[in-house]
């Protein structure tokens, strides 16, 4: 399975009025963390995209477990979990630096065509699991 890890520090804007992490940047949090996984492997999006392959969001899940603050240093890792011709679905796990689970998720992307149409995922990116 491919996994990697990225760290984000919380900035000021993305918090709420209680100086939380306000629960819609969690998805942006781990969007940066798939791109830079998918960048690790030598290509990024841009290139996938160029070629005419577009992941699109499928299903997300998050589940909360400790509230994340302006300035924490988190850390992201994702994790290849299962991949199909058409579907690449993602484990996360997000911790503060004391090693606090502050969130875990998933996600399933479907690979469509520029027309939205499901197509095949290059066989290279079928294969790094």
């Amino acid at each position: 399975m491919l996994t990697g890890d990225i760290q984000i520090r919380v900035r000021y804007a993305e918090t709420d009025r209680m100086g939380l992490l306000h629960h819609a940047n969690y998805l942006v949090y781990f969007e940066q963390a798939r791109t830079e996984l998918l960048r690790s492997s030598g290509v990024a999006y841009k290139e996938l995209e160029d070629q005419g392959f577009f992941l699109v969001i499928a299903k997300i899940e998050i589940k909360y477990k400790s509230p994340a603050h302006y300035d924490d240093l988190l850390t992201v890792r994702t994790t290849v979990v299962r991949t199909t011709p058409v579907r690449l679905e993602h484990h996360y796990q997000m911790f503060r630096e004391n090693g606090t689970l502050v969130c875990e998720g998933s996600s399933t992307l479907a690979c469509v065509d520029t027309e939205g149409k499901l197509q095949a995922m290059p066989a290279w990116l079928t294969e790094t699991k």
